[in-house]
């Protein structure tokens, strides 16, 4: 069946992950079975235990990342077998974007599953040289954050607006120590939370430009240049659809804002509906940001009712 309506197609990144993920698609899907057994041959560890039993692995870095990548993945491919429906963007939240490039060919899944594993293991590592952090504050404007965190790198503290999610919502990374002294700083400026995230690593923030340089040769590596349609950038809020310029902006992605709200504002005229795959965590944040319906798929009765509900939509 094919698209009547245009349709964004968006993958969540780290913080949406938890034990269980997939496992309905696993139990239920020969697909999501082969994928998954094909991922932990890939890259050298049972997925089947990381996702699915209670373990430590699954908070790390360098573990979440392919585990959530997979998930998306396995959503993705279930729901073009079912649908035949093609996006007109593809778009993530950090590591989202990745997922993104394999739901548009750029990055077949298993290239993609190496990739961010290898991706999570340069971050932990450029990470051990400091105590990193990342804090969600809620209720701030982006340009008292901004403010607040120019005034403080100039006394000598390490922080930067990392995230920016929706208005009033966006994340800061840095030293945690330096984000937590200013925890007083933001509520004072009209914060109404200020939450230091259980996170080991300072995504998007000049702090990771070691994991930045390294990661490049598994950019050039595994990226093709197919793109079956666009991808959104988080770096620039622009679309890109060649390797040459993934390779550049995925690099940058480390060191860079993730400017999500952003993204999502530039297309929102172009489409008529956003779906999540393997996630619902974007969808809470669109809410904050358009007006347009954004529905999940995180299980196969998900998978079952949206699909459902667009052969009733579609011409």
């Amino acid at each position: 069946m094919q698209n009547s309506k245009k349709v964004a197609f968006l993958f969540p990144g780290q913080g949406s992950q938890f034990v269980g993920m997939g496992k309905s698609f696993f139990d239920e899907s020969e697909v999501a079975k082969e994928m998954i057994e094909n991922a932990s041959d890939r890259v050298g560890f049972d997925f089947k235990a990381l996702l699915f039993k209670e373990n430590d692995n699954l908070e790390k870095t360098e573990f979440t990342q392919p585990a959530i990548l997979l998930v998306s993945s396995i959503a993705h491919k279930l729901f073009e077998d079912e649908m035949m429906i093609r996006s007109s963007f593809a778009l993530g939240h950090s590591l989202g974007e990745f997922s993104a490039l394999v739901s548009v060919g750029a990055l077949d899944y298993l290239d993609g599953v190496e990739l961010v594993h290898q991706r999570g293991k340069l971050m932990a590592e450029n990470c051990k040289n400091f105590e990193a952090g990342m804090m969600a504050l809620i209720g701030l404007d982006d340009k008292t954050t901004e403010e607040i965190c120019k005034t403080a790198r100039d006394d000598g503290k390490q922080v930067w607006a990392a995230n920016y999610n929706a208005d009033g919502q966006i994340v800061i990374a840095g030293v945690k120590s330096d984000l937590a002294s200013l925890e007083s700083v933001f509520k004072s400026a009209g914060a109404k939370r200020a939450i230091l995230l259980n996170m080991s690593v300072a995504s998007h923030c000049p702090l990771l430009s070691e994991a930045s340089d390294a990661l490049k040769p598994y950019l050039e590596k595994f990226l093709k240049d197919e793109f079956i349609s666009a991808v959104v950038s988080n770096v620039t809020s622009d679309i890109y659809q060649s390797k040459k310029d993934a390779i550049s902006l995925l690099s940058k992605q480390l060191i860079m804002p993730v400017l999500y709200k952003q993204s999502i504002k530039k297309i929102d005229d172009n489409i008529d509906m956003f779906i999540e795959f393997g996630g619902n965590v974007l969808k809470g944040i669109n809410r904050r940001v358009t007006k347009k319906p954004t529905y999940c798929i995180t299980d196969m009765q998900s998978l079952l009712n949206i699909s459902c509900e667009l052969q009733d939509t579609q011409g």
